[in-house]
């Protein structure tokens, strides 16, 4: 059993985290002080009590934790010690009285308790399901959003009243419901993460209503604390090339930015790096930008490469001509929780530098057009799931009248602005915003593809569900080149189909999924992009937006497939 106590006492007071019975108890010390280097937290809820993938009582906030990550600590009568330390401690920690000084002494930030076996002397080890277990405290104490107890039900609405009563739940904001397949119709699955102190009288409500749900991912917590082991172990490597960077593993916005520096110093005569906006929390906003450099500088007649760029979002171009040839637009990213898209706009970025001289259609579509690639789309937000809420969707702009913070970003755009499928309530994740192109990351794009004035195709990225969607969201009217983009889905999926089989449904928007205003898509459309496209990447709900790191490659391989059939088709149908 692991219990945190941290009831209201004087500054200086340390928090304290016990694992009983027996115990090992460690302590926080208070700010300012030299010991374990950990800042004294912020005031908890008065009491947790983690039993084996069992949380009670239950307050509003939590602990990072998991029932998996406990267990082994609890067994039996014998007095246990961290999993993977040894029974003693600490030349690991160092000498003196910093950490721990010697004889029988524990280090600084740690107490014995009446259970403890061995000297602390000796090697202290922990394993990194320990590590992240601290980390995972230590971040509930900073008040880092926690999912322990947290469930993802997938809910089957058989009928017109089934789903009216599924449509009511996004309504009652006390259960704190988060959505992550909104009601379609019935016989379409709707997959919700439940906090805990909600997952009974919402699954009594369910069953009272005769409404059938499955449990999808029944530890939520722990899907997080695997990726956070994995994404600590790549860390132990810092890449010094875009060839041993670690394509199959999530990394944070540092490392994204990071490697697009690493990408530019190794092919200064091929990318470039632009800055297009900056985020709400100022923040830049970068896009690659590909070009090749012949012997007597840009062959477009265009500054080199150490310009300025004349807009500031990160952006990548790849590109062999002018400054405004026509030009293909990729963006990831802007949903911030959907970490698979950044992971696959890194895996695309170096992939077109990899094939832009062997891959003979790759080298074609380069020799007609542009490629703009902008990997991180919405970078406050995802900066914020880095650090904060693993689970945040939105950007992090403030609005009068609401203590709610963001706006969805991809119902934000001039493109039936308001209507449904976009809520107005500022707490809900499909918030619209005050007003069309409200946020700096979407403005950002706004103004660069109008002053850009020729972006033949524009593919925005999302996850999940597996799909390929194209316009329109927001009305029901057919788009006028609905045929034609029909067909180039059909062959895009099939392409993206062979390599690992993986299976995509296509259509409209507002047809496949369900109606959605103020979208990306119907925005560029609108503005004479005929070949605008949305794919959701893996998986189809198992993981959902946790999709382990270990499908990043395979999801960014068969997703180029079929990007490159989308590109292809533009370049022999320009217009």
């Amino acid at each position: 059993m692991v219990w945190v106590s941290s009831s209201p006492s004087p500054p200086g007071k340390n928090l304290h985290l016990a694992l009983s019975p027996p115990k090992f108890i460690f302590f926080l010390p208070p700010a300012g002080t030299v010991g374990s280097g950990i800042l004294a937290p912020p005031r908890l809820s008065p009491r947790w009590w983690v039993t084996h993938r069992r949380l009670r009582p239950v307050p509003r906030t939590g602990l990072a934790g998991t029932g998996s990550a406990v267990e082994g600590w609890t067994a039996g009568l014998r007095c246990p010690t961290l999993p993977g330390a040894s029974r003693s401690l600490p030349t690991a920690l160092g000498k003196g009285t910093a950490a721990g000084g010697g004889g029988g002494q524990p280090p600084m930030g740690f107490k014995r308790s009446r259970c403890a076996i061995g000297t602390w002397k000796g090697h202290f080890r922990l394993t990194m399901r320990a590590l992240v277990l601290l980390a995972a405290l230590v971040a509930a104490a900073a008040g880092t959003e926690t999912f322990v107890g947290h469930q993802v039900l997938r809910i089957v609405p058989t009928s017109d009243e089934e789903l009216q009563k599924v449509q009511e739940l996004q309504d009652l904001e006390e259960l704190q419901l988060d959505f992550w397949l909104a009601p379609r119709g019935p016989g379409y699955p709707v997959d919700v993460r439940v906090p805990f102190p909600s997952l009974q009288p919402l699954k009594a409500h369910l069953e009272a209503n005769g409404v059938s749900y499955s449990i999808m991912i029944e530890d939520v917590q722990a899907l997080v604390d695997d990726e956070r082991t994995e994404m600590l172990r790549g860390r132990r490597r810092l890449p010094l090339s875009t060839n041993t960077f670690d394509y199959a593993t999530y990394h944070n916005l540092d490392e994204i930015y990071s490697f697009m520096d690493l990408l530019v110093a190794e092919n200064p005569n091929l990318v470039s790096k632009l800055e297009i906006g900056r985020s709400t929390e100022n923040r830049p906003i970068y896009v690659l930008k590909v070009r090749i450099w012949g012997l007597w500088g840009d062959r477009s007649g265009g500054a080199g490469p150490g310009a300025k760029p004349t807009l500031p979002s990160l952006l990548l171009q790849f590109s062999k001509g002018g400054p405004n040839r026509p030009a293909v637009w990729i963006d990831t990213g802007i949903h911030s929780r959907e970490w698979v898209t950044q992971a696959s706009g890194v895996w695309f970025a170096k992939k077109i530098v990899l094939d832009h001289e062997n891959d003979e259609g790759l080298a074609s579509i380069l020799d007609k057009m542009d490629i703009f690639l902008e990997i991180v789309t919405n970078p406050d937000g995802f900066a914020f799931t880095q650090t904060q809420n693993r689970m945040w969707r939105k950007t992090r702009s403030r609005h009068s009248g609401s203590n709610c913070i963001g706006v969805d970003p991809n119902r934000n755009w001039d493109a039936g602005f308001g209507g449904p499928g976009a809520s107005k309530n500022p707490c809900s994740e499909t918030y619209h915003g005050p007003y069309a192109n409200s946020e700096p990351e979407v403005k950002a794009i706004v103004d660069f593809v109008k002053n850009h004035g020729n972006i033949k195709a524009f593919v925005s990225i999302h996850s999940y569900s597996q799909l390929l969607l194209y316009p329109y969201g927001y009305t029901s009217t057919p788009v006028p080149d609905q045929k034609e983009l029909h067909q180039v889905s059909q062959k895009a999926v099939t392409a993206l189909s062979s390599l690992y089989g993986t299976k995509y449904k296509y259509g409209s928007i507002i047809t496949t999924i369900y109606q959605a205003s103020g979208g990306t898509i119907d925005w560029t459309y609108n503005q004479g992009i005929k070949y605008s496209f949305t794919f959701e990447l893996r998986d189809t709900g198992r993981y959902g937006f946790l999709l382990p790191a270990k499908q990043i490659v395979p999801t960014a391989q068969e997703t180029w497939l079929a990007l490159k059939v989308i590109m292809l088709h533009a370049r022999d149908h320009l217009y």
